[in-house]
């Protein structure tokens, strides 16, 4: 079975109290794999460090001079790293928005890892951020095993990646920001157990304006996948 779980750690800023949540929270400590998001270089070795896993990060944009980006760090190999640029500037500021992608090797197995970051309803219409996430589900196409997970700044986006056969185990569950749950993990590739598949961890400890969440899973070898 692997564990994952998303943060969107605000700004990278709050990584002790972020640390707690992991340490203290029983479906976290342990976790296989780890996707942050709003992270810098530093603040990620911090946290991989920590938390005793390898890691790649790949900055997005410039804030206060830091760069802030995404991350993944994982308890197994990582074979390759590379930083998928999305389409679609920012209407404020013309940023623009990228993924995390890293393969993995689960035992022989190679599983392809997202940590994405859509724009914001403000920054870009539906159908730009619509899609950013179409690019991601092309280059995971290639994969047989993959996991897209992150802050999607949107509660319905994620119906594409379902659209495309990925289970979607943190569909249900409380908001994890103030006006919405945008913060999800999915699968292809890999089955969902009958019970306690996902969750959210709803004591942050004040690490950040958005709640991590977690789903498990196990790779299936077979064309079919539980969704």
């Amino acid at each position: 079975m692997l564990r994952v779980a998303s943060f969107n750690i605000q700004q990278g800023v709050a990584l002790a109290r972020a640390l707690d949540v992991f340490n203290e929270n029983a479906e976290l400590r342990g976790v296989d794999v780890v996707l942050l998001q709003e992270m810098d270089a530093v603040g990620t070795e911090i946290m991989a460090t920590a938390l005793g896993m390898n890691w790649v990060y790949y900055p997005a944009r410039e804030v206060n001079g830091r760069g802030l980006g995404n991350a993944v760090l994982s308890r197994w190999p990582i074979t390759a790293d590379e930083k998928l640029i999305l389409p679609h500037h920012s209407l404020i500021g013309a940023t623009q928005r990228i993924a995390t992608a890293v393969t993995i090797r689960v035992g022989e197995t190679p599983v392809r890892v997202y940590s994405l970051h859509l724009a914001t309803p403000v920054q870009q219409s539906r159908a730009h951020r619509a899609d950013q996430l179409m690019t991601v589900l092309r280059d995971a196409e290639q994969y047989r095993h993959v996991i897209v997970g992150g802050d999607f700044n949107s509660a319905t986006l994620p119906r594409h990646v379902q659209r495309a056969g990925y289970s979607w185990p943190t569909r249900e569950g409380p908001r994890t920001t103030r006006f919405a749950r945008v913060d999800h993990i999915m699968y292809k590739g890999f089955a969902l157990p009958d019970t306690g598949a996902a969750g959210t961890v709803t004591d942050n400890r004040r690490a950040s304006d958005h709640l991590p969440v977690w789903a498990r899973a196990r790779m299936v070898e077979d064309a079919h996948v539980e969704r």
